[in-house]
């Protein structure tokens, strides 16, 4: 299992085979519209992290989680996983809308089949979170037992 951090670290932590730092993909976090687009149609683009993270106000029928049908066909095409980050949860004030969108977005990865990953985003060492954490998490946000582990098992394909 692996977990992708922002901090640089040698050490093995909390059982994962390996801890990467951000710098080692090629990671945009999410925006608005054109920027989530924009990250998606570049295929050296390889994780689209929290495509939910600046939208504010939903919709009156549905939720605006940054993803829709369109950019998870085009993450399809382009192998481009998405990215779940538990640290925008954990320092989130609105942590049940940010929940609520992000369980949008597993429904529509899972239905258009494209690859997801869960980090825990930490800072530093403190901030760590074990792979059981991260899976459980994975669980609350739609994912099953097998879907949570495997997103814990990204490997970089490019």
């Amino acid at each position: 299992m692996i977990d992708i951090v922002k901090f640089k670290t040698d050490k093995k932590f909390f059982g994962f085979s390996k801890i990467y730092n951000f710098n080692d993909f090629k990671i945009i976090e999410g925006g608005d519209d054109d920027k989530n687009r924009k990250a998606l149609e570049n295929r050296n683009t390889d994780i689209l992290l929290s495509p939910e993270k600046t939208r504010n106000k939903d919709f009156m029928h549905s939720r605006d989680s940054g993803l829709n049908q369109v950019l998870c066909k085009i993450a399809k095409k382009n192998e481009i996983a998405i990215g779940f980050n538990f640290n925008e949860v954990l320092i989130s004030k609105n942590r049940h809308l940010i929940l609520g969108k992000m369980m949008q977005n597993v429904k529509l990865c899972r239905k258009y089949k494209v690859n997801m990953i869960i980090i825990s985003g930490a800072n530093d060492e403190m901030e760590m979170k074990m792979p059981k954490d991260l899976i459980s998490f994975g669980k609350t946000i739609g994912k099953t037992a097998e879907e949570a582990k495997k997103a814990l098992n990204f490997k970089k394909e490019k």
